[in-house]
C-alpha cells in the first residue's frame, strides 16, 4: 500500500490543520497514513496571522521538496486547511496530484464567521484568514479557491460541542462550526457524513478508515456505515 510498484518510490500525503489548531491535532491520521506505507508531510502554518493566499504562497517550498520525493501526492486536511489545499492546488498546482481529502472543510463559508467575522474579538483571535471565511465570498477570493477538478471527497460531521451556534446560528445539520451543506463544493468526487464533532474528528476512527479508503480508491467505504453516502468515483 503506498507505494508505486514502477518506480518504488512512496506516495505521499500532505496533512494540513484547520484554524487555530497545529499540525499535532493530525497526527493520528498521520499515523494511520504512515502504517499504510505512505510517506507524510504535517504541516504547521500561520492559519491566525495570514490570508488564505499568504499562508498557500508560504507552504510551497516544503510541498514542492515532498513533492519531489513522492510517486504521487495525496492531501488531507482539517476544516479551513481544505481551503488552504484549494488555494494551494490553483497557485501551484502538483504535476502528480492524486486525491484529496477534506474533513469538514467550510467550503461555502460559515453562518458563525459571519455573526463574528465584525466582532474585535473574533478579527484578533483568527486573524485575516478568519474574516475569509464568510459566506458572501469577493471575487479574488473565489478565483483563489478556484474550480474543483480533481478527484476530491468530503467528510462532513453532525454533531456539536456548541450547542447555541448549532441552534441559533447555523441552519440545518451541522458540527457546531459549519453546516454539511456548506461543506460541499461543485466537482466534488464524493460526500459523506458521520455522526461525529468539528474538534474531534480528525481522531475519530471511522473518519480516519474513510480517509484512508478514498485515497487509496477514490470512493468512500460502504454506504451502511455512515448517516449519507454520494459517490461517484473517478
Amino acid at each position: 500500500m503506498g507505494i508505486d510498484p514502477e518506480t518504488n518510490a512512496p506516495e505521499g500525503v500532505v496533512l494540513l490543520h484547520g484554524t487555530a489548531r497545529r499540525a499535532s491535532s493530525m497526527g493520528r491520521i498521520e499515523q494511520a497514513f504512515r502504517k499504510a506505507g505512505y510517506a507524510t508531510l504535517n504541516l504547521d502554518y500561520p492559519a491566525r496571522q495570514a490570508s488564505l493566499g499568504v499562508i498557500a504562497t508560504l507552504l510551497i517550498p516544503e510541498i514542492d521538496a515532498f513533492t519531489a520525493r513522492v510517486s504521487r501526492l495525496h492531501v488531507v486536511t482539517h476544516s479551513m486547511g481544505g481551503l488552504v489545499a484549494r488555494a494551494l492546488i490553483t497557485r501551484h498546482r502538483p504535476e502528480n496530484l492524486g486525491r484529496v481529502v477534506m474533513l469538514a472543510p467550510p467550503n461555502g463559508g460559515s453562518e458563525v464567521a459571519d455573526a463574528l467575522h465584525r466582532l474585535r474579538a473574533f478579527r484578533r483571535f483568527f486573524g485575516p484568514s478568519g474574516a475569509q471565511l464568510v459566506t458572501q465570498r469577493s471575487e479574488g477570493l473565489r478565483r483563489l479557491l478556484g474550480t474543483v477538478d480533481y478527484p476530491l471527497g468530503i467528510i462532513a460531521a453532525d454533531r456539536s460541542l456548541y450547542p447555541l451556534e448549532s441552534l441559533f446560528v447555523l441552519p440545518g445539520p451541522n458540527d457546531g462550526r459549519v453546516t454539511v451543506a456548506r461543506t460541499r463544493v461543485p466537482g466534488m468526487s464524493g460526500h459523506i457524513t458521520l455522526h461525529t464533532t468539528h474538534a474531534m474528528m480528525m481522531w475519530n476512527p471511522r473518519v480516519i478508515r474513510e480517509a484512508l479508503h478514498f485515497v487509496r480508491e477514490g470512493r468512500f467505504g460502504e454506504p451502511a456505515a455512515f448517516s449519507r453516502a454520494e459517490h461517484a468515483p473517478r
